[in-house]
């Protein structure tokens, strides 16, 4: 198996600019997988402004030495000023799926 795994969280303005972004880093191998969940409300402080804004979620499975390569694609598609893009280590995880992140990601 390879250096380590990570999950990566990325929200987005709608399920069409997520799904826009989870395609190019799956074909691209900086993910293995990226999960949307759609009809996410974000209540945030932006620039001095109470939002409160429906979003989409992204949830990226990739290896850690793919993070800056994710995070960097992740900011180049995206329409935010400044996207979420916040990755979290996968302490354990079953064999075969781990294996499958190898096999589906780009070194």
């Amino acid at each position: 198996m390879a250096d380590g795994y990570i999950v990566v969280f990325s929200t987005a303005p709608n399920p069409e600019e997520a799904a826009r972004i989870g395609k190019q880093a799956v074909e691209e191998g900086l993910a293995a997988c990226c999960n949307i969940i759609p009809g996410l409300r974000s209540i945030y402080v932006w620039k001095g402004k109470l939002c409160d804004e429906g979003e989409a979620l992204c949830i990226f499975k990739t290896r850690a030495s793919l993070f800056e390569r994710l995070k960097a694609r992740i900011k180049e598609l995206h329409s935010y000023e400044v996207p979420e893009v916040i990755a979290v280590n996968i302490e354990s995880g079953l064999k075969e799926y781990l294996g499958w992140i190898d096999e589906n990601t780009k070194a």
